[in-house]
């Protein structure tokens, strides 16, 4: 009698067990952004958001930075409606490197700056607080982040020939497009991966495979192939590959713009998505820098530049159909008044940008487009430059233009009001798809 108890009672134990082992492996999976076929979803609704750029929030995430101003700022976006930013996970170089940021997270090959670290971590906890998700990037073809010019670097290629101060982009695009086929660049950035993705949370004490707050590793911060494309596709499987067989419960996006104005970028959205372990799809536009916007002669020109945007988007957006994956316009912004890079500067048409490109994503989406989110560039929050339209030095304000720019060019202040309005408008519009498509299913 009392081994048949006793048989009872392990058998009473062993299916408890399970069935809290099972109920802890449902909990972990919820609030993550996952896909389904061309849409991106959050806990069984389709997921459309507002969202901003974010690079430098690890940095004042730094117990010994402003943390205060982090608070606020992400406080400040979640004022205006914003649930997603795109922000740096990674950043490499010592404090010798030029036209980057500073502190960086890898010093040297593996070679940690754990301050840095724990900047991400605070930073994601914070996150989490505010239920925002992040597009997490890991590495960068330009040099505002170290990327692939500091690993050629470190790999022995000599030194990156900066294009602001050669003012030759050809000879810094031949240099950084070399990363792909160079085993030992590749090998330290590989290695990379994997602290990164597979490091715990200091904070939190939640690993970072295991965080909902996460919405996807970006490989790469617009990545280009050049004249070496079929490089560049093999480091893009290789890569997505190595993620996903290291973390199964996030998404990984590529990073690149597109299909970029310029004949010889090497890029091309249909061929550099199409492999498996690429999720969704990522476009940037940049209508001043690729020449469809002169600021200076606004109103002349503002009827052609929403020409070309609806022109390249509607490209990207049928792409990215024909790919069956769901799609994100993570990049896009325009100067101030004037191209003046003072904080002071008016923001009439940029409003009036912005107003035009939100709508055109929301339309889209509206009508069933396979487009789910936007992310301006960039939040530069309570940063302000320390002289405007020159390079960020050292003990800078962050702001959302990176280091490798003149500082005032593109950022949102968090005095930009009438900006702000435009960004919550059309937050709650998108917000508002989601609440439509929630309530039809509710009906059905």
């Amino acid at each position: 009698m009392n081994r048949m108890k006793l048989l009872i009672g392990l058998a009473i134990l062993l299916f408890t067990t399970s069935c809290v082992k099972s109920t802890q492996e449902q909990v972990s999976k919820t609030n993550f952004v996952t896909v389904e076929s061309d849409r991106l979803m959050l806990d069984g609704s389709p997921y459309y958001f507002m969202g901003a750029n974010y690079w430098y929030g690890m940095n004042i995430g730094m117990e010994n930075d402003d943390r205060d101003r982090l608070l606020r700022e992400l406080d400040q976006m979640k004022a205006m409606g914003i649930t997603n930013l795109r922000i740096l996970a990674s950043s490499e170089g010592d404090e010798n490197q030029e036209f980057q940021v500073y502190p960086t997270m890898q010093t040297a090959p593996g070679k940690y700056n754990e301050e840095v670290f724990v900047g991400l971590d605070f930073l994601l906890d914070e996150m989490k607080k505010r239920d925002m998700k992040a597009v997490m990037v890991l590495n960068n073809f330009w040099t505002w982040s170290g990327g692939m010019p500091q690993y050629l670097q470190w790999a022995g290629k000599g030194a990156v020939p900066y294009p602001q101060i050669s003012k030759e982009w050809n000879k810094f695009t031949d240099y950084s497009k070399q990363f792909y086929a160079d085993e030992k660049a590749s090998k330290m950035f590989e290695d990379h991966l994997k602290v990164v993705v597979g490091r715990t949370n200091s904070i939190s004490g939640l690993k970072y495979t295991e965080d909902p707050t996460i919405m996807s590793w970006q490989l790469a911060n617009e990545p280009r192939g050049y004249s070496e494309v079929s490089e560049y596709h093999q480091w893009i499987k290789k890569t997505a590959g190595l993620i996903k067989s290291m973390d199964p419960n996030h998404l990984v996006s590529l990073g690149s713009e597109g299909d970029s104005p310029g004949p010889d970028a090497g890029i091309n959205l249909l061929k550099d998505n199409a492999f498996d372990d690429i999720d969704y799809v990522t476009i940037h536009i940049w209508a001043q820098n690729w020449g469809w916007y002169n600021p200076a002669n606004a109103a002349e020109e503002f009827d052609n530049t929403e020409k070309e945007v609806v022109e390249y988007l509607t490209k990207h957006v049928n792409d990215a159909k024909t790919l069956g994956k769901p799609a994100v316009l993570e990049e896009f912004g325009i100067a101030r008044d004037n191209d003046d890079y003072s904080p002071t500067a008016t923001t009439q048409w940029r409003d009036k940008y912005y107003g035009f490109v939100f709508d055109q994503v929301y339309q889209l989406a509206k009508e069933g487009a396979p487009i789910y989110g936007m992310n301006f560039w960039a939040y530069s929050g309570e940063g302000r430059p320390r002289a405007p339209k020159e390079f960020w030095q050292k003990g800078d304000d962050f702001l959302g233009d990176p280091p490798h720019e003149p500082q005032g060019w593109y950022g949102v202040y968090d005095k930009d009001k009438s900006t702000q309005e435009v960004i919550l408008q059309y937050a709650q519009k998108m917000q508002g798809i989601s609440t439509d498509v929630m309530a039809e299913n509710v009906e059905e």
